[in-house]
């Protein structure tokens, strides 16, 4: 799979499509975020893979809004999975970046990632390599009523005394682009309370990745998360309160999946 996407952003580079590719490195043992501006140098490119798929993962995304503002007429290439490419999406729709200067360079997640971040879309449109592997959707309890809903936020308040408030979630998020970070209102969240006040800090955030439906369910928040907190979960609880079950990974399932019936039934 990794020769292939080689082969694939060597064609670019001799086309003289691209200014840079971003993907990963591997440095001895370490692996981290890299961008490649020479075709021989990608013999160095890893996807992020040590003893198991993904050990290393980065929000490549996120970095590129910021190549992107210092080299605003070239063109990159970037590395994508499946949730990578859904963040390039919106931060297309928000002008944080301009789909003519990107190239996705897409490949597809093994099954048992899949399973371990519970994917709905494991793979991106702009595949290049990798089988894909069929979607997984769900594994939380079910909740019927609205009480139900405000019922079980409120046993998640023993969880939110586990922040430490590092903002660790907000700094690895592929999809904060905010200039000015509610997170960081004093009025809002009063600064040096260590934890912070229950449940201040990740309703604010979590209201706000619902409230404008950016969450991709890509789960690096819930990686870099000192306290272990199932951030994810809280997230879908939160839409479905507030009425967004649309942009769950359940909701947008079933909007692929009743548009390709549709598709399907106006093919016949």
């Amino acid at each position: 799979m990794k020769e292939e996407i080689q082969n694939h952003v060597r064609n670019l580079f001799a086309e003289g499509k691209i200014k840079g590719f971003l993907g990963l490195k591997q440095e001895g043992t370490d692996v981290g975020p890299h961008l490649f501006t020479k075709a021989e140098e990608l013999d160095e490119l890893s996807l992020g893979d040590r003893e198991n798929p993904a050990e290393a993962r980065y929000p490549l995304d996120k970095i590129l809004t910021h190549l992107a503002s210092e080299h605003p007429n070239e063109t990159f290439a970037i590395l994508v999975r499946g949730c990578d490419e859904r963040a390039l999406q919106l931060l297309f729709t928000v002008s944080m970046l301009d789909p003519d200067h990107v190239i996705p360079v897409g490949f597809a997640c093994p099954a048992e990632l899949v399973e371990k971040h519970q994917c709905w879309k494991p793979f991106p449109d702009a595949l290049v390599a990798g089988e894909p592997a069929q979607p997984v959707v769900g594994g939380e309890d079910p909740v019927g009523s609205q009480m139900d809903l405000l019922g079980k936020l409120q046993q998640w308040f023993d969880t939110f005394d586990r922040c430490v408030k590092c903002f660790g979630c907000r700094n690895i998020c592929p999809v904060c682009y905010c200039h000015e970070c509610t997170l960081e209102e004093a009025a809002l969240i009063p600064r040096g309370d260590l934890p912070p006040a229950n449940p201040n800090f990740l309703m604010t955030r979590a209201m706000h990745m619902v409230g404008r439906s950016l969450c991709v369910y890509c789960g690096l928040c819930e990686e870099v998360c000192p306290a272990d907190i199932p951030l994810k979960s809280l997230y879908k609880l939160v839409a479905k309160i507030v009425g967004q079950e649309g942009t769950t990974p359940e909701g947008l399932a079933a909007k692929a999946a009743h548009s390709s019936q549709l598709a399907a039934s106006s093919g016949k």
